[in-house]
């Protein structure tokens, strides 16, 4: 009986604390006025927000208790004019159970030129935070919880959050710095860029840019329309975008490369690679095993010796395409000019065979074959108009 008394208690003080937090103050500050709400949560494992206008800012830290200060920003004419329209916006925030609540609606009509400021500490070691604001920006930082995002166009600003992080826009920009687990990430049409992140990445753009700089697991990258750039990623790679240039450096796994018109570069990929693109160059540097097509570009391939037996196919409509093959490297090739008008294959390799067709009523077709190092997977390169060089790299 004594504990639930003690309980009650407890419980009305906090009400109690809350509804005088809920008035707040009204003052005037660079020629608007203000209103300004405090309030402690107590001790609690999970934070969920919903508001229907205004930023919202959480940052963790050492302290056991979930703390809020509101700062709610309109024009009037005088305070009690303020005062009317605050009230308009119904602010509540409540613990319930384990879970910190804080919820603000409009009763009513929003004001002209209102701006609402979030801005919530809470312990590192939270569970779980959920916010949803229909249109504001979304700031965390220094958190170790699970994290649900979404804005309905507003940016997003996240840092050193270590659980699994799921956010999305309808608009806005994405700066996530430092992800500890797993990457969720969507936008309408802004920008994405990750520093960091320790576990899955999953990114998507209606037409923004997609940065990576660091990745340790895999990485799905997709875009309407903008640039996808990647410095390292420690597994597989899907980056895809409806036109913009692909860009990866240092790929630990597989890579696959799609762009409606972009080029396309990577530095190396320790697994098969695949880069179509339908007009743009394609430049590649230390693969295995490639298929590489471009509807218009040249392709520069530099290979290196496979770790299966995988072939590779490297083409393009209209352009050069040059291969760099190492001494150690055992193949099978097969190049074809099939409209050459002039162009020609060079080659290094004297055991590759070169034959031209046709040439009396239209176009000759030059083709080369032949087995480098007693042969092994298949190396085919084809251009419809455009010159081909297979040269040795020691």
């Amino acid at each position: 009986m004594l504990r639930r008394i003690t309980q009650f208690a407890s419980t009305i003080a906090i009400l109690s604390s809350l509804a005088l937090a809920q008035q707040g103050r009204v003052f005037t500050e660079g020629g608007r006025w203000v209103q300004e709400i405090k309030g402690d949560l107590g001790n609690a494992r999970v934070l969920r927000i919903d508001i229907e206008s205004g930023s919202v800012e959480i940052q963790g830290s050492s302290q056991s208790n979930v703390t809020y200060e509101i700062h709610n920003r309109l024009d009037a004419s005088s305070e009690s004019s303020a005062r009317k329209m605050f009230e308009g916006y119904q602010i509540d925030a409540k613990l319930r159970g384990d879970t910190a609540v804080i919820n603000a609606q409009w009763d009513g009509r929003q004001p002209h030129r209102f701006s609402g400021d979030f801005r919530i500490m809470v312990p590192r070691d939270l569970s779980h935070i959920k916010i949803e604001t229909s249109g504001g920006d979304i700031g965390v930082r220094n958190v170790g919880a699970r994290l649900e995002a979404e804005s309905a166009g507003g940016s997003l600003r996240l840092s050193d959050i270590g659980g699994t992080i799921d956010a999305h826009t309808g608009g806005g920009s994405i700066d996530l710095q430092n992800a500890g687990a797993e990457v969720n990430l969507e936008t309408g049409g802004g920008s994405i860029h990750i520093a960091s992140a320790k576990g899955r990445v999953n990114a998507q753009s209606g037409g923004g840019s997609v940065t990576l700089i660091s990745g340790e697991q895999d990485a799905v990258l997709e875009t309407g329309g903008g640039s996808i750039r990647v410095d390292h990623c420690g597994g597989r790679v899907h980056a895809s975008t409806g036109g913009g240039s692909i860009d990866l450096g240092d790929i630990g796994g597989s890579a696959e490369m799609d762009t409606g018109g972009g080029n396309i570069t990577l530095a190396s990929a320790k697994g098969p690679v695949r880069a179509t693109t339908g007009g743009g160059s394609i430049m590649l540097n230390g693969v295995t095993s490639v298929r590489a097509e471009t509807s218009g570009g040249g392709i520069i391939a530099h290979m290196m010796a496979p770790v299966d037996n995988a072939g590779s196919t490297l083409e393009t409509s209209a352009g050069d395409i040059t291969v760099y093959v190492p001494v150690s490297l055992h193949v099978n090739v097969q190049a074809e000019i099939e409209v050459a008008n002039g162009h020609r294959i060079h080659t290094d390799f004297p055991e590759l065979k070169i034959n031209s067709e046709g040439g009396d009523w239209g176009p000759s077709t030059i083709s080369a074959e032949g087995a480098i190092n007693g042969g092994g997977p298949v190396l085919r390169i084809q251009t419809t108009t455009g010159d081909i060089y297979i040269r040795r790299t020691p």
